[in-house]
């Protein structure tokens, strides 16, 4: 049956949009507003632990906690690279360990500057990283396996540098800064400014860029929330510290380490490649991506920021042993960003959740000691917590793969 001309100018009816909670809900399902779904974790624990114990959201508390997470938060920056690529990397750990293991016994045994030791500790982890990703890359084997073997070769090594003392004290005043130096009241405000600024010249610029790329709606709305959101966190992060000993210098390396590879992740062509290999390996080689390039260079980093965050832990707790770099600090490290919304599979997180992730097991953690709770009862919490993290994310991923997303 032929149409009329009238019936045939007719608009379309415009499609029914949903509302706007119901698209909220949508996208923190799928697994878009991971970092909202942090924070309300986050704040569940904190209320719990302050219920249990008013102690916990003290400024001491808070500042230990800050400083408690800085070696975890630097190794998984590295883990969410590794993450990204769809890949594990089972000897950060380890190599955290021996890497500090060098810097100490350079330092105090063979008299080097602390400088040049501890660039000879993250050389070392560069170097460890870099030989695993071409095992992996060349070989076809699966990094967790190859990175299985590092674990255990490191942990040897770790015990061969130490030799038969088993302890190395850390006593080099610009070793034990790094963890153990504060900032007066007025560098922490200074330092909040900046950061803040910083924060919303980025967000606005990329705002601005995809607008001209019709890539986002005019709406200033959200951006400015998210400002007004990252403004508050830092004014309160150092209203607190202020209150205890002031900023802790540990916690500006952690914070500009997460920053700047951030950066890198999301705004260089390098980020983009390693999403993209992350994504789908075979596409990106077809698109003339070095794929075993991107693999070696990114478990380089993994090991460079596993050296960096050990250093960092043997520097407050001013010692390197035979533990170091063992018990569940493996764990945490994978852990903190899962939880915080990095794929396991592949091509979907941010550098970001290496901090998030960090604090929301450190303050488990915090609380659970603040408790006196036994380390089988932490073990068995944290393990849970990571079980929950992932089939969150594969849950988030059946959404997103059912919506016709990848």
């Amino acid at each position: 049956m032929s149409s009329t001309p009238e019936q045939a100018a007719a608009p379309l009816p415009e499609e029914v949009k949903p509302p706007a909670w119901l698209e909220v809900l949508r996208r923190f399902v799928q697994g878009d507003l991971a970092s909202l779904r942090v924070f309300v974790v986050l704040a569940v624990i904190w209320a719990i632990f302050q219920i249990e114990n008013s102690h916990f959201l003290t400024a001491q508390n808070l500042t230990n906690l800050f400083l408690q997470i800085t070696a975890v938060g630097l190794i998984s920056v590295g883990v969410v690279y590794v993450l990204l690529l769809g890949e594990i990397d089972l000897s950060v750990g380890a190599v955290s360990g021996l890497a500090a293991a060098i810097m100490a016994v350079l330092n105090v045994k063979h008299g080097w500057s602390p400088y040049t030791a501890i660039a000879a500790g993250v050389v070392a982890g560069l170097v460890i990283g870099l030989v695993q990703g071409f095992f992996f890359t060349q070989f076809g084997i699966p990094s967790f396996v190859v990175t299985l073997a590092g674990l255990l070769v490191w942990q040897g090594a770790l015990l061969k540098v130490l030799g038969s003392t088993g302890t190395v004290n850390v006593t080099d005043g610009k070793i034990t800064g790094l963890a153990n130096h504060f900032y007066s009241d007025t560098i922490g405000w200074i330092v909040a400014a900046i950061v803040i600024a910083i924060y919303a010249g980025g967000t606005l610029l990329a705002w601005r860029r995809r607008v001209t790329a019709g890539l986002a709606d005019q709406q200033l709305a959200g951006p400015i929330i998210r400002i007004v959101l990252a403004a508050a966190a830092a004014i309160a992060a150092i209203a607190v510290v202020n209150n205890d000993r002031g900023l802790p210098l540990a916690v500006l390396i952690l914070l500009a380490f997460v920053g700047g590879m951030e950066y890198v992740a999301t705004r260089t062509r390098f980020g983009r490649h390693v999403f993209a290999v992350g994504g789908n390996a075979e596409a990106a080689r077809r698109a003339g991506i070095r794929i075993n390039a991107m693999r070696i260079t990114v478990f380089g980093i993994a090991g460079t920021m596993a050296a960096i965050g050990g250093i960092l832990a043997a520097s407050r707790l001013l010692a390197v042993n035979q533990n170091s770099g063992g018990s569940d600090l493996l764990l945490l490290a994978i852990a903190g960003p899962v939880i915080a919304g990095t794929s396991l599979f592949g091509g979907r997180g941010s550098v970001w959740t290496a901090l998030l992730g960090a604090l929301v097991i450190g303050s488990i953690s915090n609380g659970m000691d603040l408790l006196a709770l036994e380390s089988s009862v932490k073990f068995m919490v944290t393990g849970g917590v990571l079980l929950a993290a992932v089939i969150i994310d594969a849950l988030a991923r059946r959404q997103r793969q059912a919506a016709g997303r990848v």
